[in-house]
């Protein structure tokens, strides 16, 4: 079994001894979430860390958005709800990347390939994503590679 699904399920039953309804709640969910992916498909199978990982950072993705979409709706206790489980996701997901961190993966990416202009984008972004695997979502790599190609070397 993933060394991360099991710390999960720990974690759950602490949460429960604990009457930790939070993170009863956002564990529960992030179990069924695995349960769901492992199962889907045409055989079930058991998730790698790595796999595991990919569905948490996925949740916390839908928390962010919806802790948006509450908070402009002015639903600030929904919002506030959403934001407390995203942030007991954000305990089991690596570290974030910061924006100088991420500007130097890029930029080491673009001068290896020798990239120039937005046409060469797909090429910096196959190369870049296993890098920051995990520790930046999408849009903002595309964002920053948008950035440095259109702008040239910095």
């Amino acid at each position: 079994m993933a060394e991360l699904k099991e710390r999960l399920r720990t974690d759950l039953s602490a949460a429960m001894r604990a009457r930790d309804q939070v993170r009863l709640r956002t564990l529960r969910m992030a179990l069924a979430a695995i349960t769901n992916e492992e199962v889907a498909g045409k055989a079930a199978r058991e998730l790698s860390d790595d796999e595991v990982l990919k569905v948490l950072a996925r949740e916390a993705k839908k928390r962010r958005e919806a802790a948006d979409a509450f908070g402009s709706a002015g639903r600030a206790e929904q919002a506030a709800a959403e934001q407390a489980e995203g942030q007991v996701l954000a305990g089991y997901l690596p570290a974030q990347l910061g924006d100088d961190e991420l500007t130097r993966i890029v930029d080491e990416i673009v001068t290896e390939t020798g990239a120039a202009g937005m046409s060469s984008m797909g090429q910096v972004m196959k190369a870049v994503t296993p890098r920051v695997a995990g520790r930046a979502e999408g849009a903002r790599v595309a964002a920053e590679v948008r950035r440095r190609l259109t702008a040239g070397p910095s």
